[in-house]
């Protein structure tokens, strides 16, 4: 039987969940000060120089998962922790555009370490796989709505390079405290022992594509809302709320609704069949991007709360399909595969997000949105109707246990 993390350790790897996002957001949500301290005239045209984070963040996904398998989870997350902080120290250092573009894509190669290998680390022997998954999707949804209001308030008060530095030396603390309390690994994953029973490599194979191309749509759905919510707001809301903290506070709140959702979404998911779940929170998603295209105000903002909601709602599904199907000695590496092809893809969001917000707006942006979700939901449809545990994860328990354990 698998052993599931202990309390601070899945603590730690939750709060590097929150950190992770977090750090990938920060450069979206200051660049309109970036771009006046940097001389350039348009934020939209600082954008592009972002895509390398995103583009590592996915690309880096491949080797970070296969290193956690083979050479062990606990040392990949000690690099993640260091690394993260060293690398957004650069970034608050740079002086142009140029150096800003290769110091965010260090940030993003560190960045990529955490879902191949956090997540596989966190519900190693997980009783209720699903609600863990759920409290680790509300951990990493919160980084985002951190994102939202720290960087607002330290580029007010502070400027721009604080907002990296200071969350630059929490990580490097949360390393510190990590390399205290988790165990050593008596082995690497890989040299596991093998499940009683394992799934064929046909359908592992056929789920594989499936999770694959609906991570895709969904990853561009999520770094187009996430990385465009912060101008969105700003555009739709100018001259209601102009101050620049509010701004952050008010998306920050959208944010921390949205990622409550995961947790129920991650109940739902140990006690009913997934693909019903899926498709129905996927199918509100193209509706909802319709509606805002056109919407301002208060409805934009009413809006723009509904559509997180189901975006964050559809996030934990890819996780729990590989906890259900892949066992936990090649875990890191199937991850590693999926963020390497749905983040490498759903870099180009990032990179085309300014010119085609200069080009048509936002209504364009958020009509192609409404598009992409109905992709996703026709590839959701594909998946079997049933999802069976893998062989070596402890099947969710018909009624809630009296005693969760840590990793719950």
């Amino acid at each position: 039987m698998l052993t599931a993390p202990g309390r601070a350790t899945a603590l730690l790897l939750n709060v590097a969940h929150a950190l992770d996002h977090m750090f990938l957001l920060i450069f979206a949500t200051s660049v309109v000060t970036i771009a006046t301290d940097f001389g350039v005239a348009r934020w939209e045209d600082l954008m592009p120089y972002g895509v390398g984070a995103f583009l590592l963040f996915g690309l880096g996904a491949l080797p970070a998962g296969r290193l956690g398998d083979l050479w062990g989870r606990r040392r990949m997350m000690l690099v993640f922790f260091f690394g993260l902080g060293a690398s957004a120290l650069l970034v608050a250092a740079t002086q142009n555009a140029s150096q800003l573009a290769a110091a965010l894509t260090l940030l993003g190669a560190f960045a990529a370490i955490y879902h191949p290998v956090g997540i596989p680390m966190l519900v190693r022997g997980a009783r209720r796989p699903g609600f863990t998954i759920g409290v680790n999707g509300l951990a990493g949804n919160l980084g985002v709505a951190m994102a939202a209001v720290t960087t607002g308030l330290l580029v007010k008060y502070l400027g721009w390079r604080a907002a990296f530095a200071l969350p630059a030396l929490l990580s490097i603390g949360c390393g510190i405290l990590f390399a205290r309390v988790a165990p050593d690994e008596s082995a690497p994953p890989a040299r596991g022992q093998a499940p009683a029973s394992e799934h064929s490599a046909g359908l592992i194979a056929r789920i594989f594509f499936i999770m694959t191309m609906a991570a895709v749509s969904a990853s561009v759905l999520f770094n187009f809302a996430t990385n465009g919510n912060g101008e969105l707001l700003r555009e739709r809301l100018a001259g209601i709320v102009d101050d620049p903290a509010a701004l952050g506070a008010l998306l920050a709140v959208v944010y921390v609704v949205a990622a409550f959702a995961q947790i129920a979404v991650g109940l739902l998911i140990d006690r009913f069949p997934m693909k019903n779940l899926f498709i129905c929170i996927v199918a509100l998603q193209a509706p909802l991007f319709y509606l805002a295209a056109s919407a301002s105000g208060w409805q934009l903002y009413a809006l723009q709360l509904a559509f997180m909601i189901v975006v964050f709602g559809a996030i934990p599904f890819t996780d729990a399909i590989i906890v259900r199907y892949v066992d936990d000695r090649m875990r890191s590496r199937v991850s590693g595969m999926r963020f390497f092809v749905s983040f490498g893809v759903s870099s180009i969001a990032v990179w085309a997000l300014g010119p085609v917000v200069k080009a048509g707006g936002f209504e364009s942006l958020l009509l192609a949105m409404s598009v992409i979700a109905l992709i996703t939901l026709a590839t959701v449809m594909l998946l079997p109707r049933s999802a069976p545990p893998a062989g070596n994860e402890i099947a969710a328990p018909a009624e809630p246990p009296r005693s969760p354990s840590a990793a719950d």
